[in-house]
């Protein structure tokens, strides 16, 4: 891996850092510190501005219109657009746009005319549902909703939980048991219209996570055409894994960026901040606690951009994409926290984002995967055959 930026990438990455310097943050000094939408016209003219930049519609392929972007740059991309308050979980609050359910770009042609098509010009919402309430971690095992074939259709009762945007999409993607096999195996991937008889959501509590609610599904006698099957039967869950694998990196990099926002103000605080007469980048226990952070985002990066290299040429990057997301979604959480207690009081205020971060950067060692879960996926592919 060549750690060496090429020149593009430099170019795009400076495209991206001046966009989040001059159009995000400027804006965000008017926005509630939980805030993750803009309105719509500073939306539109956002928008705009990076279709001008020929960077919108990032991670959709350019056979369907989107930028030609290589994965590493990708990522590189996913850092600097993180270095915001919102930079998390709204990362330049969608002005880049994006694929949605990535998954749909293998659906049937007839299945892209009326989800896939829509969801890019921005006309549909779509959700992803997985996880259950009997577990995440392990969601193929968890799975407890079935699908009965009736004839032409297929008969969906269960449920689902933490289903992030269902309350507000026209369709999603449901993963239910059709076959009697407990595992991987049996498991089958229907895309679903939300106003289907026998389906309904709710929005359970807030999380940490700002501004955001989760929502419960439940399927009651749910009918849904066999031609909405999205792949084979049986067969779901390798599409379920396929992006959760992918979608780890990106995941690992917002935290990376978040990280290395918290280190620059800190490092602009420091020196110009006294305590007993001297400034506080003096004090030992202030240099170690930068120093630590310093090391935390370097083998964080390192580690994130070996994992986008191996995706990008083909080669198996399961063990590297659990490196990366268990790496820097811990050591994001390290670096907003010592950051916080460089500055105090001011670090658990409203008025800087590291409480945000605080909050919100604990749920990454669960979203995606939880940590001990990325172990166990690195503890297997190094011991192979002997943990399976």
């Amino acid at each position: 891996m060549n750690l060496q930026l090429t020149e593009e990438q430099e170019l795009v990455i400076a495209m991206v850092r001046r966009f989040v310097r001059d159009e995000i943050l400027p804006l965000e000094y008017d926005l509630d510190p939980d805030a993750d939408e803009l309105d719509q016209a500073d939306r539109a003219r956002l928008v705009e501005k990076t279709k001008e930049m020929g960077l919108y519609g990032l991670d959709i392929p350019p056979a369907f219109g989107g930028p030609d972007i290589d994965l590493v740059t990708r990522t590189l991309m996913a850092v600097e657009m993180a270095q915001h308050r919102a930079g998390l979980y709204a990362p330049c609050y969608g002005t880049f746009g994006g694929a949605g359910l990535a998954q749909l770009f293998e659906a049937t042609e007839e299945q892209k005319e009326k989800y896939l098509y829509p969801t890019l010009r921005g006309e549909k919402r779509g959700f992803f549902g997985l996880s259950e309430p009997s577990g995440g971690s392990d969601p193929a095992r968890a799975i407890q909703t079935k699908a009965v074939q009736d004839g032409d259709d297929w008969i969906i009762n269960g449920g689902k939980l933490w289903i992030s945007g269902a309350d507000k999409a026209q369709y999603g993607l449901v993963f239910a048991r059709t076959a009697n096999d407990k595992g991987r195996n049996g498991v089958t991937c229907f895309i679903v219209d939300t106003d289907t008889p026998g389906f309904a959501v709710r929005r359970i509590v807030h999380t940490l996570r700002s501004a955001h609610y989760a929502t419960e599904l439940s399927f009651e006698d749910m009918r849904v055409p066999a031609k909405n099957i999205l792949g084979e039967l049986n067969k779901g869950f390798a599409i379920a894994n396929d992006r959760l694998t992918k979608q780890r990196i990106p995941y690992a990099a917002g935290c990376i960026g978040v990280a290395i926002k918290a280190q620059e103000m800190a490092l602009e605080y420091v020196p110009q901040r006294e305590t007993f007469g001297a400034p506080l980048s003096s004090r030992q226990s202030i240099q170690w606690m930068l120093v630590d952070n310093e090391i935390d985002i370097k083998q964080s990066l390192w580690v994130t951009l070996e994992a986008a290299a191996k995706a990008q040429r083909g080669e198996p990057f399961r063990k590297e994409a659990a490196m990366a997301k268990l790496v820097a979604t811990e050591a994001g959480g390290r670096v907003v926290d010592r950051c916080m207690q460089m500055f105090g009081g001011l670090g658990v205020a409203k008025d800087l984002p590291f409480e945000r971060w605080f909050r919100e950067m604990r749920i990454r060692r669960i979203g995606e995967g939880p940590s001990e879960v990325q172990r166990h996926v690195i503890a297997r592919e190094l011991l192979g055959s002997s943990l399976r």
